[in-house]
């Protein structure tokens, strides 16, 4: 079943009202939520999701199904009577998805700094990484870890906004990532803008201003196969 993706349109909702769309072994869908699945780089929400007589599941974490559009909500402990239809508030662990946005938001600041496509990354609620297709070691930490916070210091708004599967088309040079695709299907492209810094397509939540994001540091540059280069930023507290 299609899912309403809140999170798509306000990163900083943390709650919703909806129902349980369907049933699954381990996971439910849902009608409209707040929880991100696994995609790009960034984990799946976990969370809770409190039920019509008050009983609270535990939300493990958010991955995508295999129906387009589909959001399957992994739950610990899955009650055998839960019924499409049931009225739950969905609930996100805000503290570790609002890290998680800030350090999305960051990685696409790195993207800015570094003058190599991206070959992969991951975020995690302490640490992310990209991997640069870079043949040679030409990366600085502590001048990256300059930069990057000096970018972080000017404190830009961040944006959205949508284009269509052909703009996206006309326009290649706004894709970075060489491994990961943009999420395409719908007709539309989320387009993610720094603004006077950086705009790529991109379907992971991120923060209104890149001032939230805080200091942060590169605290690794590892080589990682003959034309790879990874590099590992922190939070600096």
């Amino acid at each position: 079943m299609h899912c309403e993706r809140l999170f798509e349109t306000d990163s900083y909702l943390q709650s919703c009202d909806t129902r349980i769309g369907a049933v699954h072994p381990g996971a439910v869908e849902l009608e409209s939520t707040v929880f991100y699945p696994e995609g790009g780089g960034q984990p799946g929400d976990s969370g809770t999701l409190t039920l019509a007589d008050g009983r609270v599941l535990r939300v493990m974490d958010t991955r995508k199904g295999e129906a387009p559009g589909a959001i399957l909500h992994r739950i610990e402990d899955l009650p055998t009577d839960l019924m499409p239809g049931q009225l739950a508030t969905a609930r996100i662990d805000w503290e570790r998805r609002h890290r998680h946005m800030r350090m999305h938001t960051c990685l696409h600041l790195l993207c800015t700094l570094v003058d190599a496509g991206v070959t992969g990354g991951s975020i995690s609620a302490d640490k992310a990484r990209l991997d640069f297709d870079l043949p040679e070691a030409t990366l600085n930490k502590e001048d990256l870890s300059a930069r990057l916070n000096e970018l972080i210091n000017r404190d830009r708004p961040v944006g959205m906004r949508w284009i269509t599967d052909a703009e996206l088309d006309a326009a290649p040079e706004l894709v970075r990532t060489m491994s990961v695709r943009p999420p395409r299907g719908s007709g539309q492209v989320r387009l993610i803008e720094v603004e006077g810094i950086d705009l790529q397509p991109c379907g992971g939540t991120h923060v209104a201003r890149i001032g939230e994001i805080g200091a942060v540091v590169v605290s690794k540059i590892e080589k990682k196969g003959r034309q790879n280069r990874r590099v590992i930023v922190r939070f600096a507290q």
